[in-house]
């Protein structure tokens, strides 16, 4: 593989770590007194799920996220900062990737009408699909470091 500056396995590292500092940011940028003490986040995806034209997501939402919306901020909110420090140190990554995979799939479904959102999900998507299938952990890793995968 032809590449520049560096070789093919540091720029897929490089891809790797620019995702999970792309969700520690989803991470940071939440507010988190907001998230956990008032419930705006939830209470938000709540509105977005009662109007959405899916039944399956309508319902879904209201069987696993409305019964315990304090758990599901706090799910949310730690998943996203469990996932972007496992990509940038490279720890646990395909569990990492493949998990980022499914909340932006979730995410995506959920927002479908907002195409701004879309746009992200895709793309945060996409890289976590071509991070997994080149197996971008083998450079700059924890993971390559200690032996795991």
């Amino acid at each position: 593989m032809d590449a520049m500056g560096l070789s093919g396995a540091e720029w897929l590292a490089v891809l790797r770590i620019g995702l999970g500092l792309w969700w520690l940011e989803s991470w940071r940028h939440k507010d988190k007194k907001g998230w956990f003490e008032r419930g705006t986040g939830i209470a938000w995806a709540a509105d977005v799920a009662g109007k959405h034209r899916w039944n399956a997501v309508r319902s879904g939402f209201d069987v696993v996220v409305k019964p315990r919306p304090k758990t599901m901020a706090y799910v949310v909110v730690y998943a996203e900062l469990a996932l972007g420090l496992g990509l940038v140190l490279g720890f646990l990554t395909p569990v990492a990737l493949v998990g980022g995979l499914l909340l932006n799939l979730l995410y995506f479904t959920l927002m479908i009408h907002d195409w701004a959102e879309q746009g992200q999900n895709a793309m945060m998507g996409l890289i976590s699909v071509v991070a997994l299938g080149a197996v971008s952990w083998q450079t700059w890793s924890l993971d390559h470091a200690i032996g795991l995968f």
